[in-house]
């Protein structure tokens, strides 16, 4: 509509910033609920997600309201998108809330178009408290933390018995192969090795070097204690703004499973601890709350228990849980969007700069506090 103020979305930083992907148009939206026979005709979109890796709309169809999705083809194929509705459905039969997916005409979860899957979710109960927020900041209180944490023990529990292996290479997958390895710099050099793209990007940084000093100063002993742990499909994208809330307070609803696959509960609760725990987006400004985490740890343990050395564990995983990610963050940049500039943040900011973080004196802090809190 002319004079209506431009679709922006959440870049790496705190600024709003030009979308990647444009947003979904009423006559696309029309054009793809035509699949989706359950959802009936188009009336209205309500809302455009603020999220940059793919395009979201809220839409009031006639047969009720929906969030529909749209993925390039590079990022998420139907099959890739089927991996995570497998998990979701498994999820849902075991009574985890999460978005019912709607079934195309086909039978299928997902609709090509070109370039573009498309995949469309029925409106889940709750209220979406943090959508406005970014992905990566605090909850508003250690009681949402505590209620997160929670939730995120009853996930667990529900997945144990999902047997499905670990998704392919697919871009934007928080995989978990090179920080258990006996020779993590091996293991990277195998995952940089299948992805030509971050190859490419790392060709001449000396990208081998900062990787085993990071595993020297960071991972020593960590294999051999990760090797107890049973593998278990985990959300791993576990923030505010991907869970919906009651007016209570409680957690009505878990979505967003775009990062989903074969991990382990330790990594899935350190990525949940590191991405909401510590403000890496304006860590000038902000201590890392050790208060948050330790919230977050006791609400899971209201559900799973977890051992002393399973804490340690965990402490220990925290540093290095976000490598494999940020890994995939520059696959994205570097071989989708062409973006070297991102993808240098993707590899100095998020994975080195987060890392050597937590060798500092507030990180050692943080994590002091943590064992001592979560021990006590």
């Amino acid at each position: 509509m002319s004079g209506a103020a431009p679709h922006l979305v959440h870049g790496m930083g705190m600024d709003l910033e030009t979308p990647d992907w444009p947003a979904i148009t009423a006559a696309e939206a029309e054009a793809i609920l035509a699949h989706f026979p359950a959802a009936g005709r188009l009336a209205a979109l309500h809302w455009h997600s603020p999220r940059p890796f793919s395009a979201a709309t809220l839409v009031q169809a006639s047969q009720g309201e929906f969030l529909l999705k749209r993925h390039h083809r590079l990022v998420r194929t139907p099959l890739a998108l089927a991996e995570e509705h497998e998990f979701m459905a498994h999820l849902r039969s075991a009574g985890v809330m999460v978005p019912e997916v709607m079934a195309a005409s086909d039978g299928s979860g997902a609709v090509i178009q070109g370039d573009w899957s498309y995949e469309l979710h029925r409106k889940a109960p709750g209220i979406d408290l943090y959508r406005d927020r970014q992905s990566w900041t605090p909850f508003l209180s250690h009681d949402h933390a505590h209620e997160a944490g929670a939730a995120l023990g009853r996930l667990h529990l529900a997945a144990r018995d999902f047997a499905a292996p670990a998704r392919g290479r697919h871009p934007l997958i928080a995989s978990f192969t090179i920080v258990p390895s006996r020779d993590p710099l091996a293991a990277a050099e195998a995952y940089v090795a299948t992805r030509p793209a971050i190859a490419g990007f790392l060709a001449n940084m000396p990208w081998r070097e900062e990787l085993a000093l990071l595993f020297a100063m960071l991972g020593s002993g960590l294999a051999e204690r990760l090797e107890s742990q049973p593998p278990l499909w985990t959300h791993n994208d576990w923030h505010p703004s991907n869970l919906l809330w009651s007016p209570e307070g409680t957690v009505t609803t878990v979505f967003d499973f775009g990062l989903a696959t074969r991990t382990c509960a330790l990594h899935d609760l350190a990525t949940a601890i590191e991405r909401t725990a510590v403000p890496w987006l304006e860590l000038g400004q902000n201590a890392a709350d050790a208060g948050a985490a330790l919230a977050l740890l006791a609400g899971y343990q209201t559900v799973l228990p977890l051992a002393r050395a399973e804490i340690e564990t965990l402490v220990r995983l925290l540093p290095l849980a976000h490598v494999e990610f940020a890994l995939s963050e520059i696959d994205y940049f570097a071989g989708i969007l062409g973006d070297g500039d991102q993808a240098m943040l993707a590899w100095q900011d998020y994975l080195v700069d987060h890392a050597e973080w937590f060798r500092s004196p507030p990180g050692r802090n943080f994590l002091m506090a943590l064992e001592n809190g979560a021990l006590a």
